[in-house]
């Protein structure tokens, strides 16, 4: 057996490298802009080591990793990581991170609440960016509040890191928000019933439905028929309000309808790139 060294392989994203030593995963790290400068990383990376061929032990864990970036269910919860050069603290937001199972996300902040560090989610990020066993440790899971991606300080930066979400089919419900559009759920759905209590022209089995689909949230009945029917006009059940403000200075339905329109183009968008 080599007791250490380092290896390129192929996968779904890139030709990766990976290090080891007395049989302990040392890093593994996404693809570069080429095959030569992947190579050309791990040898600075690790001077002390030569290319050579895996032994069984991290050959599994290529193969697990090769398999996981081909969008295929893998588990790579039990690859053993050397972890002796990695401070306290980076190593507890590691730990909490491999936890994540393939196509979910936590933000910076629980990662930080969950490892009993309330606020200090921009220490998780950093301890994130420094990262060395990439894809093991999934820090792609990890997002910005609002569902913003964050950063990622491998090749390709964010554009990486949303590809390999892509790849594990980590989705967000459309009444989550992004962040991008400012859609704030409750002040729609207030907003909304507020513009019509006496009337509720949608079958409670649409809602029903739409609930179900967006984990059982309380939604507008007017934003459930238009997740259940695939459209956005609302014309067929919009009762009669103000279409831009109210009386009060309140956002009127039309400004509502605009929120919620682009935010469903939005998620039809990402959706047909899946």
């Amino acid at each position: 057996m080599t007791a250490a060294g380092f290896a390129l392989f192929d996968t779904a994203i890139g030709r990766c490298g990976i290090a080891w030593r007395a049989g302990f995963i040392r890093g593994v790290h996404l693809p570069e802009a080429s095959a030569s400068a992947t190579r050309r990383r791990m040898i600075l990376r690790y001077p002390e080591v030569n290319e050579s061929t895996p032994p069984p032990a991290v050959q599994r864990a290529i193969d697990q990793i090769v398999e996981l970036l081909r969008g295929e269910a893998s588990d790579l919860a039990q690859i053993a990581l050397d972890m002796t050069l990695v401070p306290a603290f980076h190593r507890r937001v590691y730990e909490l991170a491999r936890t994540i199972p393939a196509g979910a996300t936590l933000s910076y902040g629980e990662v930080a609440a969950r490892i009993g560090s309330p606020g200090a989610a921009r220490a998780v990020g950093q301890a994130l960016g420094k990262n060395p066993f990439a894809i093991v440790v999934p820090c792609h899971r990890v997002l910005a509040a609002g569902g913003k991606p964050g950063g990622f300080s491998a090749n390709g930066g964010v554009s990486t890191k949303l590809e390999m979400l892509r790849i594990e089919q980590a989705q967000r419900s459309l009444f989550d928000g992004d962040g991008e559009l400012g859609f704030d759920l409750g002040l729609a759905v207030e907003t909304l019933r507020a513009a019509d209590r006496s009337r509720r022209t949608v079958p409670f089995a649409a809602q029903d439905h739409a609930q179900h689909l967006c984990g059982a949230r309380r939604v507008d009945c007017l934003s459930a028929a238009a997740w259940q029917g695939g459209s956005c006009d609302f014309r067929a059940c919009a009762s009669p309000v103000p279409r831009h403000t109210r009386a009060d200075g309140s956002p009127g339905l039309e400004r509502e309808r605009s929120r919620f329109t682009r935010r469903w183009a939005l998620e039809r968008q990402v959706s047909s790139l899946a």
